[in-house]
Formats: C-alpha cells, sequence, structure tokens
C-alpha cells in the first residue's frame, strides 16, 4: 500500500505478507483494512488499483475494495507483447526488436497505443491464423483494455506499474524465505514474515512493543525455606 505525493513520487509503503493459503483471504482481509482505515482519514485522496491481469486479483480488487483507478501493470502488459511478437517474428529477429520498439512505446505514450497494439496483433494473428500464443495474446490485450490507458494515467502522475509489489516479492520474501536448504512450516514462517514486513514497512519499533506487552510477563523467583 503505496502513498505517492502530487509529482508522482513514492513516499512509503505499507508491505504486507502471507505464507501460502487458499484465496488469499488474510492478505486481503489485511489489505482492505488497512485501505479502509487509510480512506476514512484521507478522503480525497485518488486510489490506483494495480495489478497484473489474473482473474482473482481484480475480482478483489474492483469487487471488494471502494472505486479508484484500475491500471494493468504496464511490465505484464509488455511481457504479453512480447510473447505475442516472439510467435510472429521469432525474438532474435531484427523485425521483432523493430515491432516491440514501435508497440511498447506506442502503449505507454499514446492516447490509443492499447488499440494500436490491438490491430496490430489483430493483423498478425490473421497472418499467423495456426500461432495459439498470438491469439492468446490479442484475447488478453482485448479483455483488459479498459485497465491499459497508460498515458492518460501518466498524465496524472499516477503510477503504471507494480515496482513496489515486485520489490517486496524479492527483498520481503524471497531473499528471506527461499535460501539453500530452507524449509517452513505455516506459523514459523508467518512469523518472520510478519515481523520482516514490519520492518520494511518503518513499523517495527510499535510492532515490537505490541509484542512485548502482550508476550512478556513477569518472572518470580520462590525462595527456598533454609
Amino acid at each position: 500500500l503505496t502513498m505517492y505525493n502530487s509529482e508522482g513520487e513514492r513516499l512509503s509503503t505499507r508491505r504486507f505478507a502471507r505464507m501460502p493459503e487458499r484465496g488469499k483471504v488474510s492478505l486481503k482481509l489485511s489489505l482492505k483494512a488497512a485501505l479502509g482505515d487509510l480512506v476514512s482519514q484521507r478522503p480525497d485522496l485518488t486510489l490506483v488499483k494495480v495489478a497484473d491481469g489474473a482473474r482473482d486479483n481484480w475480482t478483489f480488487l474492483s469487487g471488494d475494495l471502494p472505486d479508484g483507478v484500475e491500471v494493468l501493470d504496464f511490465y505484464h502488459a509488455v511481457e504479453h507483447l512480447t510473447r505475442a511478437l516472439a510467435s510472429a517474428y521469432g525474438e532474435s529477429s531484427p523485425e521483432f526488436h523493430h515491432m516491440h520498439k514501435r508497440l511498447r512505446h506506442k502503449l505507454r505514450d499514446s492516447a490509443d497505443g492499447v488499440e494500436q497494439v490491438i490491430r496490430s496483433l489483430r493483423y498478425l494473428a490473421k497472418k499467423h491464423p495456426r500461432s495459439k500464443s498470438i491469439h492468446t495474446e490479442l484475447a488478453y490485450f482485448r479483455k483488459n483494455r479498459a485497465r491499459m490507458r497508460y498515458a492518460a494515467v501518466a498524465a496524472e502522475n499516477l503510477p503504471i506499474g507494480s515496482g513496489a509489489i515486485e520489490a517486496a516479492c524479492k527483498t520481503l520474501a524471497s531473499t528471506r524465505m527461499k535460501r539453500s536448504g530452507m524449509r517452513w512450516g505455516h506459523e514459523g514462517g508467518q512469523a518472520v514474515l510478519t515481523l520482516r514486513s514490519r520492518q520494511q514497512s518503518g513499523e517495527f519499533d510499535l510492532t515490537w512493543k505490541l509484542l512485548h506487552r502482550d508476550r512478556v510477563g513477569s518472572v518470580h523467583i520462590h525462595q527456598q525455606a533454609a
């Protein structure tokens, strides 16, 4: 949960981390509660929801959170563009590099960038009717076109990428939890992730005070009679 200023510069990020669970229920509840507190204090803020194209993400972001600007992470969109163009031209070909650069910039900087990408992929789908990859990626852009208005979003100094999320995946979880030979139970892993997320969110001292209050007790030494 990241705060930006009016110029689009990141001010702070509050991070959440949960051990694997079906439907990411605990993570969603934590994010929803934190966002609710923030919105109640600052209803004037613009909410931007950024994620990849996974259906479960958008079911939650669109259905369970307050209204806001919805953006499909630009870098995930580029990955899908790469797959389609690689299928058509071959990833090492000059044609691939030319079209990839051209369409990537169109997608990000043009007001109708996603429509230009869709037209280009539609042409390639007709030219390569047996390519499942091109047809799959064309359907992906069509399905998510409303969340790919990158030029308009960037013009308002709003984020178009989920870099803060990707960074958390690496620095919060992967570098600590996936070292050689490591195995984690659910409770032990969650304890590490909770403390690590609090530390990276600038909330470690407060969290430690709460733990100290709730979990530290007094020890009384009984003197034995002589």
